[in-house]
């Protein structure tokens, strides 16, 4: 007959079940949770987490992706800044398909060229970064940051990917169509965002469409502001317009992304 140990043994593990869900195997088979992949890295001016390629080798070159947070990851404790697309940029399958370095900075303010100027500054410092496949990508204030930082070096990203970003309702108009008309941008937004919404994003995609920009704008159908979980994994419920015959139609964000380069501008 089970003793009461027994019992508390299982209980412990059927506990350790989720944990161990999102934990991936170094290559001495020790067990790693997601969030520990991305290395902490201390900068009084930037605080920082890195995740490296998998399977590094330094005779290749690995695109990078700035991951800018939202206002929800605000501070400098080094750590809210990792969200739901971090986490699906974790997963192994996903690292192998697609080895890259992912830069998450932290900010406890609205991302601006001083920002731009530390990220250039750490990812110099990095060996074997393919500097033609720079990429960008964030939600809320982060993809407000995108849009930003794009604009500050309209010839350092060579695709950007910010979601719901547009701005608030409050936010004065701060795109330049004109600027970043060269730029691959792949937007999302949901069409019921109540923070920040949608027909800024709509009012930017008619300015470049005129200008034959590169923007495809996704809009999730019913979405509210709280659907960063979508970029990298789509959803069913999204509709996705070209503002010209020069943006790349690949509906796997992750395909579309890694094929953008600088250099094919």
């Amino acid at each position: 007959m089970p003793t009461r140990q027994t019992f508390t043994w299982l209980a412990l593990a059927l506990l350790m079940i989720p944990a161990l869900s999102h934990a991936q195997t170094t290559g001495r088979g020790a067990l790693v949770r997601w969030g520990d992949l991305y290395e902490p890295h201390a900068d009084d001016k930037m605080p920082y987490r890195l995740m490296k390629p998998l399977g590094f080798d330094s005779n290749k070159s690995y695109p990078l992706i700035v991951s800018l947070h939202g206002a929800g990851g605000k501070g400098t404790e080094n750590n809210k800044q990792l969200k739901i697309w971090n986490k699906q940029l974790a997963e192994r399958k996903t690292r192998t398909d697609y080895p890259c370095y992912v830069l998450a900075p932290q900010s406890n303010r609205l991302w601006d060229e001083e920002h731009l100027k530390q990220i250039k500054k750490v990812i110099a410092t990095l060996p074997a970064v393919d500097m033609d496949r720079i990429y960008i990508m964030g939600h809320s204030m982060g993809g407000h940051g995108s849009y930003i930082l794009i604009q500050v070096d309209p010839g350092y990203f060579a695709a950007a990917a910010p979601s719901a970003g547009s701005g608030r309702h409050r936010t004065g108009s701060f795109i330049k169509a004109s600027v970043i008309k060269e730029i691959p941008i792949w937007a999302f937004h949901g069409d019921n965002d109540k923070v920040c919404p949608i027909e800024r994003d709509r009012k930017l995609f008619a300015e470049l469409k005129k200008l034959g920009g590169n923007m495809k704008l996704t809009t999730w159908a019913g979405g509210g502001h709280g659907v960063s979980d979508k970029m990298i994994a789509g959803g069913d419920d999204g509709s996705t317009e070209l503002s010209s015959d020069r943006c790349d139609p690949e509906p796997v964000f992750l395909k579309w992304l890694f094929a953008q380069k600088r250099t094919a501008r």
